[in-house]
């Protein structure tokens, strides 16, 4: 699989950041969610499976850009 940098709303572009796969899917980099609490509302996480925290200003930007 190859990834595409779709872009970040970090200052210096590291994480959270959205990226592209060759196999049309989205790959989110940011900071794993550990909140206890948090997790415990997520739903049919499977073995593999994590849940990252990423701000909705990234997702709307991104958005912007791909489908505007």
């Amino acid at each position: 699989m190859r990834l595409r940098f779709l872009g970040s709303t970090s200052e210096a572009g590291a994480c959270p950041s959205l990226y592209e796969t060759d196999r049309g899917t989205i790959v989110v980099q940011g900071l794993e969610l550990v909140d206890g609490e948090a997790r415990a509302d997520l739903r049919h996480v499977l073995d593999g499976e994590t849940a990252v925290e990423v701000p909705r200003e990234l997702l709307v930007e991104i958005a912007r850009r791909v489908l505007g």
